[in-house]
């Protein structure tokens, strides 16, 4: 049998990180841990007042997913971050090595539209200009997949499932 993948769901914000990595972990039987949580309350509120994190924010936040993501390893997991550069998914890998990254992209339209939908969320459809300015996508050196996100939860996690099945499995410790 095959050690299921620690998965980090990747992308802007309103691209379904939070829906999609719970109907995933769910189809691939582990845990799910919702990266908002890793925050700390300083970064809720700045991200609450239309202000965009900056490196020195994200650092502490990142530290806190990676060790999460470490002590998965060998167990599978899955876990949302928007990891938009690659020093923030080199970090989370320095810290779990064995990480692969689901990126979920999608029209920007699509996006705003969904984001603008949302009820009780910190991030303004305002900051949405900032997370496209700053994503660079996964490289081909990178381990990961990239989905898109147009149709339903159910069709994008099954997109999804289909992907990662594709990717070598995890390297046993």
């Amino acid at each position: 049998m095959r050690t299921p993948h620690v998965v980090v769901v990747m992308g802007v914000a309103g691209t379904g990180k939070t829906t999609i990595g719970p109907l995933l972990a769910a189809r691939l039987g582990v845990p799910y841990a919702e990266g908002d949580d890793f925050h700390p309350p300083a970064n809720i509120a700045k991200m609450s007042a239309g202000h965009p994190l900056d490196d020195a924010d994200r650092w502490p936040w990142l530290d806190a997913i990676g060790s999460w993501a470490h002590g998965r390893e060998g167990l599978g997991g899955v876990v949302s971050s928007s990891a938009l550069k690659r020093s923030y998914r080199d970090r989370l890998r320095a810290a779990a090595p064995g990480i692969v990254f689901l990126h979920l992209t999608g029209d920007r339209r699509l996006i705003e539209d969904r984001m603008s939908h949302r009820q009780g969320h910190f991030m303004p459809t305002a900051l949405l200009d900032s997370q496209f300015a700053t994503l660079q996508p996964l490289g081909a050196d990178e381990p990961g997949v990239a989905v898109d996100v147009s149709g339903s939860p159910e069709e994008i996690t099954e997109r999804a499932v289909r992907a990662l099945d594709a990717l070598p499995g995890p390297t046993p410790r």
